[in-house]
């Protein structure tokens, strides 16, 4: 497997992960952010099975992702036995990620979760989201039309990748996080490049001072033994601008210590 930004260009993707190969199509067109495979959840995908377990007390663990892109992060986390909700806007939904979930769902292998698709706008307010449509949690074209749709389903963890790109985004990107942590308190990872160093530690500022929450680095030593260990010999170079962040609804307004 070569790391994303060297297969960009490439309409159809064939990426392995243990013993699966999901055929995943990208558009590298610029239109959305989110439709071509980005470094950061290609790298979040693969050090999964050594940041997550699959089961508790037997039972099949649940999680949601925000920007799911072309679903390979999702795709990877259910073939490791859970229950996700892969979700983006209805741009990045109808051109790449649904025909990517339905079209792998037969690549899962035994043991896998279930895997479904939502469209969540993190620009509408919480108070407006649903959790009884079949295919939307957050839309402007879309009201909740009892109080008793807002309740949100326990999650055990909270995926999103390459989230931090735009100034604009971020508040409402924290507030959904803060929003769906705030039923089960479930671990999140947030996946992403340092490309904007002043943008990226502003977000983790606000994360931690209006959002409450703490913020720990997974170490760089630790994604190098899970990526060997995934198969890809890649020079560290090529993901060396790769953070990935644990968030938990917490207090503390510091950055905290690297996770060994």
């Amino acid at each position: 497997m070569q790391p994303a930004h060297l297969v960009k260009h490439i309409p159809l993707l064939h990426l392995p992960f243990r013993s699966s190969q999901f055929s995943l199509r990208q558009l590298d067109n610029g239109q959305h952010n989110g439709t071509a495979i980005w470094l950061s959840g290609q790298t979040l995908a693969l050090i999964l099975p050594v940041l997550v377990s699959s089961k508790a007390n037997g039972k099949r663990k649940r999680a949601i992702e925000l920007g799911s892109g072309t679903g390979f992060t999702a795709l990877a986390l259910c073939s490791l036995g859970w229950d996700i909700i892969a979700t983006d806007t209805r741009a990045v939904l109808s051109s790449v990620l649904q025909n990517n979930i339905d079209a792998n769902k037969a690549n899962l292998p035994s043991g896998s979760g279930i895997i479904e698709t939502r469209e969540l706008d993190w620009t509408v307010e919480p108070e407006n989201w649903t959790w009884s449509h079949p295919s939307i949690i957050a839309s402007h074209d879309h009201r909740r039309e009892s109080d008793s749709e807002s309740l949100s389903p326990l999650f055990d963890l909270i995926l999103t990748a390459d989230t931090i790109y735009k100034t604009e985004l971020i508040v409402p990107l924290m507030r959904s996080l803060h929003v769906l942590s705030t039923t089960s308190n479930p671990p999140i990872y947030l996946a992403l490049e340092r490309r904007d160093p002043i943008l990226i530690d502003n977000a983790l500022q606000l994360a931690q001072g209006m959002w409450s929450f703490s913020a720990q680095r997974v170490s760089c030593k630790k994604i190098s033994k899970a990526m060997l260990k995934a198969g890809c010999k890649w020079d560290k170079g090529e993901w060396e601008g790769v953070e990935i962040w644990r968030l938990v609804l917490h207090h503390p307004i510091v950055l905290e210590a690297t996770i060994s």
